[in-house]
């Protein structure tokens, strides 16, 4: 009789008591994330009383499979386009919300003398609140229609993405071992441009692909196709020093705006809850009784930080946002959780090595007791409002609870919504087309120049690479220089007066200079500056890119292209 490989015992073992505590936790109306967490403890060698599991390490691989399906699943119900439909409210409300609980649960953890990253890690997890356990309370109790409902989960689209950001820096502050400003500073940016390269070279090829391959693609094959972009993408984000959680969710984003998005989302959910089960379940081996009661004391503390963290200081941010107090208590009595997202950073921090031991079951156990307490916390964001508003003055009451649908302010005129519309297209332009000039500038010096070495002389080396990087760069930069400037929105502008020419001619300028510094970087790594080649080589590259009518054709199309994605899937839900 064949012998049964540990890792296939232990599957059976994790599905068995996750099967039973789910449905156990469905019958008692509780989220099922809990379920999954009290499954892990009981399979788990801290339960003494039944069968456990034997190959951690098989089980802690599954887990971070786990992690990358939910990333890549939360990626599919994203768009960048919601964020920037959702106004300066949420935006407002969510960085206030997660800087304040931040700071909350850094000071707990120094209360009791913890070391930093402890510190840090613990105000990375106190300042998100469960997405999934807020989705199901909301439609448990039918408020998803209500207004502050609304408010609350574009809040918890906006944490879920600084949530990526937080691990991007977390893993760096990990690696580095100290908080170094410089280098921080340095990881956003290089996270800025990740996102910018991926989005747009992903939005620009990854839909005319799947269009292209549509005939051949039924449920099968479009589901190994996600995968193979999700796991790739994984691999690239992994290689550029991110997460694989990161990448994950970076092309579950891209993927999120074409038209088969929502079939991969309805695809991806048997796998993604298959393996989010792991890593629930894993969360759960955590889970240390003798721990837990050793630290009790900081539990409880934890505990009672988040409930007054959430329920004061968010208040406070949603108020920030220009909300009335009445809708900011209860999206603040409905943030006080903390979720998947901490489990994702306890996770990290032990993978890593840089957090201790005993926070890991700490986190979940504030976890587990702060998502039994949600519904019950906002039930009673009502009669705390009450009782708050009869305790303040008269006065305070009636400001806080104005109308915040009047604007005080009266509307930009016709030609100031102009002028923002051109120079949101102008700060898109410049941003995308500079992100692209340095991802080519950057792969022909890495991988295109070794390449070319072996196939020219050395003197010619440095100039063929140049020649090709701009080439290559060529569309881009004449992007950088002219996309958009002789539109009818900028011709309206410019016949409106001094004021509008002034701002436009300063564009321009600003469009030449960042042009020609990509050029001169181009220039000068084939020429030394010392030689008036140099400087006339740069003048006629700019005029060239200026008056070439087949750059602005190539360019024009892929613009469009860019965009006929972007905006496909709208469209068709219009049909």
């Amino acid at each position: 009789m064949s012998q049964l490989e540990p890792l296939i015992a232990d599957l059976a073992l994790i599905l068995i008591c996750a099967g039973v505590m789910t449905l156990l936790f469905k019958s008692l109306k509780q989220p099922v994330v809990l379920g999954y967490i009290v499954a892990g403890f009981m399979a788990s060698p801290n339960m003494p009383y039944m069968p456990s599991v034997t190959d951690m390490h098989g089980i802690h691989l599954w887990s971070e499979i786990g992690v990358i399906f939910l990333l890549f699943a939360l990626g599919l119900e994203f768009s960048f386009k919601k964020i920037l439909k959702m106004g300066a409210a949420p935006i407002i409300a969510a960085l206030s919300i997660i800087l304040c609980m931040m700071y909350v649960g850094a000071c707990t953890g120094e209360l009791f003398g913890w070391k930093q990253m402890d510190c840090i890690y613990l105000g990375g997890m106190l300042a998100m609140s469960s997405t999934t356990i807020i989705f199901k309370a909301f439609d448990d109790m039918g408020l998803r229609q209500q207004r502050f409902a609304g408010l609350v989960l574009s809040v918890l689209i906006i944490e879920d993405i600084l949530a990526i950001v937080l691990m991007v820096m977390l893993s760096t502050l990990a690696v580095s071992k100290e908080f170094e400003g410089s280098q921080m500073l340095g990881s956003i940016v290089q996270l800025g441009l990740y996102l910018v390269l991926w989005f747009t070279v992903g939005l620009y090829f990854i839909p005319m692909v799947l269009r292209k391959l549509k005939p051949l693609m039924n449920d099968e094959t479009l589901l190994i196709t996600a995968l193979a972009l999700c796991f790739g993408m994984v691999v690239a984000a992994s290689a550029a020093g991110f997460s694989a959680a990161f990448g994950a969710f970076v092309m579950g984003s891209i993927l999120a705006e074409t038209v088969e998005a929502e079939q991969i989302e309805h695809l991806v959910a048997p796998v993604k809850n298959l393996f989010g089960a792991i890593f629930f379940v894993s969360v759960g081996m955590m889970v240390d009784v003798a721990l837990i009661v050793e630290y009790i004391v900081p539990i409880v503390s934890i505990i009672a930080a988040v409930m007054l963290g959430q329920t004061v200081l968010s208040t406070g941010g949603f108020l920030l946002s220009g909300q009335s107090l009445k809708t900011s208590m209860q999206c603040s009595f409905s943030l006080t959780q903390i979720g998947e997202f901490a489990f994702i950073l306890a996770t990290l921090g032990t993978s890593l090595g840089v957090t201790s031991d005993f926070l890991y079951p700490i986190v979940v156990a504030v976890s587990v007791f702060t998502t039994f307490t949600t519904p019950y916390m906002i039930r009673l964001a009502e009669p705390a409002y009450r009782v708050v508003a009869r305790l303040l003055p008269a006065k305070w009451t009636a400001r806080l609870e104005r109308n915040t649908d009047e604007k005080d302010e009266k509307a930009p005129d016709e030609l100031q919504q102009l002028f923002n519309s051109c120079f949101k297209r102008f700060v898109f332009t410049m941003l995308t087309g500079s992100v692209l000039c340095i991802a080519i500038m950057s792969a022909m010096l890495y991988f295109g120049q070794p390449v070319i070495a072996g196939m020219v002389p050395e003197a010619w080396v440095r100039p063929v690479t140049a020649l090709v990087a701009l080439v290559f760069c060529s569309p881009f930069l004449w992007m950088l220089l002219r996309a958009g400037a002789d539109s009818p929105e900028v011709d309206r502008l410019w016949g409106s007066g001094a004021r509008w020419r002034v701002r436009i001619t300063a564009y321009g300028v600003l469009r030449i200079v960042v042009t020609a510094v990509f050029v001169s970087y181009f220039v000068d790594y084939a020429i030394p500056w010392s030689s008036w080649l140099g400087v006339f080589a740069l003048v006629a590259i700019l005029l060239i890119i200026y008056f070439s009518s087949a750059l602005e054709r190539h360019s024009n199309r892929m613009v469009q292209n860019f965009t006929d994605n972007l905006t496909e899937r709208e469209k068709m839900k219009k049909e």
